[in-house]
């Protein structure tokens, strides 16, 4: 019985500094964002967090609790979301969203194999790189990562570059959808399946518009799904190398379903599930939509927080442009495919 009573304290102690530290930026960016809604609490949060981050740089204590902000909480956030969305329309939306997405995802991993062999870039760092732009950015990478056994720094360095994108994304797509006149439901397809990471999906889908933002946030939990396939397709390639001797296999690793499902997605169907059958009043809406709101921009603060700007800067020049051209093709291909379908 003492054991577990022991663990608040000393879960407090040790994410407490952290955890102030991103509600207090995560407050200033929610008035700036009411303030300025064109930009949103989102935004403000990711790019006030990268400032404090440069301007303090707040030590070691603070990593714990900006950790869990940047992790635990943006799934909050994301399970909050569910209680607002009708199930129906979630499972609508992640199919029609599917062939945009497949699309999208063969562009990736296609330009990341050719602009990786003209760029000389290694092979572990290219897959990696590909699959961050292709699925889920960091958590993708993290995902592979047991498979491909790559060496630290070349995780490092491919995490530095997709997060690169992934800021220059949040702050440019809602601006280049405004000026090309998209409509909510179009730029929620084309940020859920051209931007890299969860998080910058929702910033930049929400500072376009409520619409846009939900759209965009459940064709990008779809899209995160289909890490496990490529997880198993990837360690079928991996064991094939590795028995024709191929250096790049190296001592790869397994697949563990467990270790790499993005649990969070059960929990956010589950949450749209109680909002169809009923469970969820409507009076209990709005407040659940401010909670959303509110663990959004203190998830978003808490990433910005952790940006590591140095290590970014330290990435090279080669695997900025193997990133940079994946990302531009599969935003490209996007646009191209919903110009077909009319969906712009």
């Amino acid at each position: 019985m003492d054991r577990p009573l022991s663990r608040p304290p000393s879960w407090i102690l040790h994410h407490y500094a952290g955890l102030l530290l991103t509600a207090a930026v995560a407050a200033v960016a929610l008035v700036l964002g009411h303030w300025l809604p064109l930009a949103g609490g989102p935004v403000f949060g990711i790019v006030l967090g990268i400032v404090v981050k440069i301007l303090l740089a707040p030590g070691s204590r603070f990593d714990a609790g900006i950790r869990f902000g940047g992790k635990q909480v943006l799934q909050w956030s994301i399970i909050a979301l569910g209680f607002g969305l009708s199930l129906g329309e979630v499972l609508k939306t992640g199919m029609s969203s599917l062939s945009v997405t497949l699309v999208t995802m063969s562009v990736a991993f296609v330009s990341a194999w050719l602009l990786g062999r003209w760029l000389r870039v290694d092979g572990r760092m290219t897959v990696l790189i590909g699959v961050g732009t292709a699925i889920c950015g960091g958590s993708a990478i993290a995902a592979v990562t047991p498979i491909l056994k790559p060496d630290d720094h070349e995780t490092a360095l491919s995490i530095s570059t997709i997060f690169l994108f992934n800021l220059v994304a949040v702050l440019l797509f809602p601006l280049l959808g405004h000026l090309m006149h998209m409509s909510d439901l179009g730029f929620g397809l084309w940020a859920g399946t051209a931007i890299n990471d969860t998080s910058s999906v929702v910033a930049a889908g929400y500072a376009f518009s409520d619409l846009a933002g939900g759209y965009a946030t459940i064709v990008k939990l779809t899209r995160s799904t289909l890490i496990i396939p490529i997880c198993l397709v990837l360690t079928v390639a991996m064991a094939a190398l590795a028995k024709r001797g191929s250096n790049i296999a190296g001592a790869a690793g397994g697949f563990n379903l467990g270790a790499i499902f993005p649990w969070f997605i059960l929990w956010f169907l589950v949450a749209s599930g109680l909002r169809t059958a009923g469970w969820v009043p409507d009076a209990a809406l709005p407040l659940l939509h401010t909670l959303a709101e509110v663990l959004i921009v203190f998830a978003l603060s808490a990433i910005g927080l952790s940006a590591n700007l140095r290590r970014m800067a330290a990435t090279g020049v080669r695997p900025i442009l193997l990133g940079l051209g994946v990302w531009v093709a599969v935003a490209t291909s996007s646009l191209v495919v919903q110009y077909f379908i009319g969906q712009l």
